[in-house]
């Protein structure tokens, strides 16, 4: 069974920066994703994934602002968030979605972004 760990979130100033890493254990095969997801109030929404051949999709809201990249033998996927402002305030779960024969996702614990003054 795959297990994510996230780390890298906490405090920031408004404009400051965070990089945020999330750990898949197991093994990954075939076509798959892995992101993040936040929530904010009511919703949750995507932010940012990467495929394991290297295609990115970006919210409108943080493109130019925020990087998804990730290291396949390392099983790690990270997301670098720059300039950041009040309004990203969210706990950001990492997701795993792998394509074989079926869709399963995997979920990381959450964690906290917190961008104040």
């Amino acid at each position: 069974q795959v297990q994510l760990v996230e780390s890298g979130g906490g405090l920031v100033q408004p404009g400051g920066s965070l990089r945020l890493s999330c750990a898949a254990s197991g093994i990954i095969f075939g076509i798959n994703t892995m992101g993040w997801d936040r929530h904010s109030g009511k919703q949750r929404e995507l932010v940012a994934t990467i495929t394991n051949g290297g295609v990115t999709n970006y919210a409108d809201s943080v493109k130019g602002r925020f990087t998804i990249s990730r290291d396949n033998a390392k099983n790690t996927v990270y997301l670098q968030m720059n300039n950041l402002e009040p309004e990203y305030t969210a706990v950001y779960y990492c997701n795993l979605k792998i394509f074989f024969g079926a869709t399963t996702d995997y979920w990381g614990q959450g964690t906290q972004v917190t961008v104040s003054s």
